[in-house]
């Protein structure tokens, strides 16, 4: 298995601080989020982790595509060029993309998954000439109505497979699809057709936070059979890097350090 750490699971760190952490620690590849790296400056980023000798595994996230304005659409789209061209100075080949919900108002999922499907035919051939992969990352249907209006990832593969698999691509996240009673059908069809481009791990805790946003639990926590989901991509042909990515007020509360290292030893408990 080929560890990853997404910055989000331990903010609370420094960009220097996480690397050096993951330093210590043998830990070889990063997720990182654009927010923080712009913040630290792109170049200097693409330096310190190149420097490391870390893999940038992901960069989250592009995506809110299903405005109906136009303003607002081209914006997207201006926004998320400039992720690719963010991912492809840090050396990642993808782009994280959460799809967007419905717009105030609008109660139309079928209209909105398809503005996502022609947002992906503009962006899909801009990251192939630079080398960037787009991942679409189904969330749990809670999430429909106001971040992402992909659900499952039957979904999520309807709109990849419209592009070739070296531009789109999908997310396989336990967090978001534990529940889905096609999951397994939906892991071999997404490895057969090529197009798992990210494999990430959160555990869903109950009972869920009052900020359902930072509610994902530590690996082992929670109700994910963590392995089973290791065996199934792994059976679908995925040799990818497995990456934690958990949004948490507790852990995040806590030594950054202490929790890198407790991650990393529950990925090895329950997936080693």
């Amino acid at each position: 298995m080929k560890f990853s750490i997404n910055q989000m699971t331990v903010k609370q760190l420094s960009l220097p601080e996480l690397v050096k952490g993951c330093t210590d620690l043998g830990i070889e590849g990063v997720g990182l989020w654009r927010e923080p790296v712009r913040e630290y400056g792109v170049a200097a980023a693409a330096r310190l982790v190149r420097e490391a000798g870390l893999t940038v595994t992901t960069l989250c996230r592009g995506g809110f595509f299903t405005a109906t304005d136009r303003a607002e659409r081209a914006a997207a789209l201006d926004d998320n060029r400039r992720a690719i061209d963010e991912a492809a100075e840090l050396g990642t080949d993808t782009v994280v993309l959460v799809s967007g919900g419905l717009p105030a108002g609008d109660r139309d999922l079928v209209a909105a998954r398809e503005r996502v499907a022609d947002a992906l035919a503009e962006l899909g051939p801009y990251g192939a000439e630079r080398g960037v992969r787009l991942a679409i990352e189904p969330l749990h249907p809670m999430y429909a109505a106001d971040r992402c209006v992909v659900s499952t990832l039957d979904q999520a593969l309807d709109l990849a497979e419209r592009f070739p698999a070296e531009q789109v691509g999908v997310v396989v996240d336990t967090y978001h699809l534990w529940w889905d009673d096609r999951i397994a059908q939906g892991i071999a069809r997404a490895g057969a057709g090529g197009r798992i481009h990210s494999f990430q791990l959160a555990d869903w805790v109950t009972p869920l936070p009052a900020g359902v946003l930072t509610g994902r639990g530590q690996i082992g926590d929670g109700s994910v059979d963590m392995r089973w989901f290791a065996d199934e991509v792994g059976k679908a042909g995925y040799t990818g890097w497995t990456e934690v990515e958990l949004f948490n007020d507790v852990l995040w509360s806590r030594d950054g350090q202490v929790v890198l290292a407790e991650t990393l030893n529950r990925v090895t408990q329950h997936l080693g």
